[in-house]
């Protein structure tokens, strides 16, 4: 049935790459919005942040959970699960939980902190997308230099330090 509904998908290990660009586009359009509410001085603006913010924050859940139940089973070699896969996995939970926080924090003071704390917050943002982007890039990493999105290339694929693997 999948393979008639999504042909694309049918050949993917697993369903974390199905879900995994949501939580990146809520959670950067979340940063963005806050930031230009702040810069505009206008409240509707966070109000939408916000909603970005906690659709983020859901998203990221269900990453995180298919990314957990996906990892065992993904196709790589153990040099790479070390190199590669652990610190995508360490950088998103990361990621995750900094958001969950910060999502927390943004609905006890909807639609965000005031005063001074506003710039603990839009740092805080700053420091989600940082780790959300090193996370990411790892994840592209483990798909586009290591296969581990199908079967396109022979497996397993050993890690090689400082670059990628001979194509």
């Amino acid at each position: 049935m999948l393979a008639r509904l999504l042909p694309g998908a049918h050949h993917l290990q697993n369903p974390h790459p199905l879900v995994v660009h949501f939580p990146i586009a809520f959670l950067y359009g979340a940063a963005l919005l806050y930031f230009a509410a702040w810069i505009a001085r206008r409240d509707a603006i966070a109000w939408a942040a916000l909603w970005f913010l906690v659709l983020g924050v859901i998203s990221a859940a269900i990453a995180v959970a298919t990314g957990w139940w996906s990892a065992g089973g993904v196709m790589l070699d153990p040099s790479v699960k070390e190199h590669v896969l652990e610190p995508h996995m360490r950088l998103m939970f990361a990621t995750s939980a900094l958001a969950a926080l910060l999502t927390l924090w943004a609905i006890v003071k909807r639609p965000m902190p005031a005063s001074s704390l506003r710039y603990v917050f839009l740092l805080g943002l700053l420091v989600m997308i940082a780790l959300m982007t090193k996370g990411a890039d790892f994840g592209g990493m483990m798909v586009y230099d290591y296969n581990g999105g199908g079967g396109a290339c022979p497996q397993p694929i050993q890690y090689v330090p400082n670059g990628a693997p001979a194509r």
